[in-house]
């Protein structure tokens, strides 16, 4: 990526539009709003732990079926987000973006405790004037205990 330029005026500043959009991802899982999540990465393509998912349609559905949500309609999770190094080519219209992930889970009978921890890399272009997640990657390389937040396949 080149060095950052200047947004244009009056937009916000590229930088701190995707690390909102960054922000954003992490508060839609830990609402357990998947389908908004969805129309998030509308324009992404998702890599995880499995195949690459493409699409809204097909983001949603996977993390319906992945995730388990509880009675008060979430995972009971908090994704925490640090270390986001964001680089912009304003020009171009594309950005690059790196983050530190740890996942906190709490349970009535279980007690909050870290259970996972990796690096989400992530690519962005601006579309219409507005950023957009083109590719989200997600590693894990901390795993702890999962069985309360992800369904087995």
């Amino acid at each position: 990526m080149s060095a950052s330029t200047p947004a244009p005026a009056g937009a916000a500043p590229s930088h701190r539009a995707i690390e909102n959009l960054i922000a954003r991802y992490a508060e839609l899982v830990d609402d357990g709003d998947f389908t908004a999540l969805g129309n998030l990465l509308g324009d992404a393509t998702f890599t995880g732990s499995g195949e690459p998912v493409r699409g809204g349609e097909a983001i949603t559905k996977m993390f319906q079926h992945t995730v388990i949500v509880y009675a008060d309609g979430t995972p009971r999770t908090q994704h925490v987000v640090t270390n986001v190094a964001v680089e912009v080519d304003e020009h171009n219209g594309r950005a690059l973006a790196r983050s530190y992930v740890t996942v906190l889970q709490s349970l009535p009978d279980l007690p909050l405790q870290p259970i996972a921890g990796g690096r989400y890399h992530d690519r962005f272009e601006r579309r219409a004037g507005r950023w957009r997640f083109v590719e989200r990657r997600v590693v894990i390389n901390l795993v702890g205990d999962v069985s309360r937040h992800l369904r087995r396949r």
